[in-house]
């Protein structure tokens, strides 16, 4: 039976949450609403949660510019499919080889693995060598190489989920009926261990959608501009609103000579680029604390 304590503490805990959730949803509503508010009105009285006129205007213009938006909306989501990939593939198999610490070298393996969190060569080195020795300058490679193909913090989490939740006789049965490396890690480790895969495989998702810092250090508006994904336009469209006719990629874009809602296209944009993102999280909501929560605990 509940204490009138408990009760108590679990109504301030509701209020708590309910205020936290509103908070967090008050941006995106105001988002949503200032790609619907006139420009004119935006530009004088800025957005508000009431605006006293709406248009379709800004999205009117993404449609009339989907040539050049919608070309950097596939190029977001191909960058992101094929890193997200790639990622949790060198993640699992990185992470299943450190888990195994009686393997000769993997404790020398997990110091350099560590070792990377706290020091790095620094923006200039980086640059040099991506540059100059894997030349991905100007190539797709530019938004998928750099900085996020792996990242030692979900190594981390997935090794000690690996090590916490798997139970190593599962693993020792497998091989007395002759199964071997391979076998055991896509018919054992990578099925009981969705939540991890499920929850780092979001979070490496969200950071190459939202990812604009690789475009604009190593894509050049002359000849990377074919691989300007949507981040990278709502950038140049930040810095300077005429960057989205930059970033056409075909001279037989349409002409128009509809004004541009300069002001509240960027919150169309950004609506627009986040659809997807609030399409699929709640298929792995439910993975998501599971997978921190077992991931994070350590040995």
């Amino acid at each position: 039976m509940k204490t009138r304590e408990h009760l108590g503490t679990q109504f301030i805990t509701n209020v708590i949450c309910a205020i936290a959730t509103i908070v967090a949803l008050l941006p995106f509503i105001l988002l949503v609403l200032a790609s619907f508010t006139d420009n004119n009105w935006a530009s004088v009285n800025g957005f508000s949660f009431f605006p006293k006129e709406w248009s379709l205007s800004a999205y009117k213009y993404i449609a009339m510019k989907w040539g050049t938006i919608g070309h950097a909306y596939l190029m977001t989501i191909i960058v992101t499919v094929i890193g997200t990939v790639t990622s949790l593939f060198i993640s699992v198999l990185f992470a299943y080889g450190i888990s195994k610490q009686w393997v000769p070298g993997m404790k020398v393996v997990s110091f350099i693995l560590i070792f990377t969190m706290l020091f790095n060569g620094g923006l200039v080195s980086t640059y040099y060598c991506y540059i100059r020795v894997w030349d991905i300058k100007d190539t797709i490679w530019a938004l998928i190489v750099p900085n996020m193909l792996m990242n030692a913090f979900n190594i981390i989490l997935i090794r000690n989920y690996f090590i916490n939740s798997i139970p190593i006789s599962l693993e020792e049965a497998a091989r007395i009926d002759g199964a071997g490396v391979v076998r055991i890690l896509t018919s054992i480790i990578i099925p009981l261990s969705k939540p991890i895969i499920a929850t780092i495989g979001l979070m490496t998702a969200l950071s190459y959608w939202n990812d604009w810092q690789n475009g604009l250090y190593y894509l050049s508006a002359r000849g990377g501009s074919q691989y300007f994904t949507i981040q990278i336009v709502l950038n140049n469209i930040s810095d300077d609103i005429r960057a989205i006719a930059a970033a056409a990629t075909s001279s037989s874009a349409i002409a128009t000579n509809v004004k541009m809602p300069s002001t509240t296209i960027r919150m169309a944009i950004a609506v627009v680029g986040i659809i997807p993102i609030i399409i699929i999280y709640p298929f792995f909501q439910r993975y998501l604390v599971k997978g921190i929560t077992l991931g994070g605990v350590k040995e």
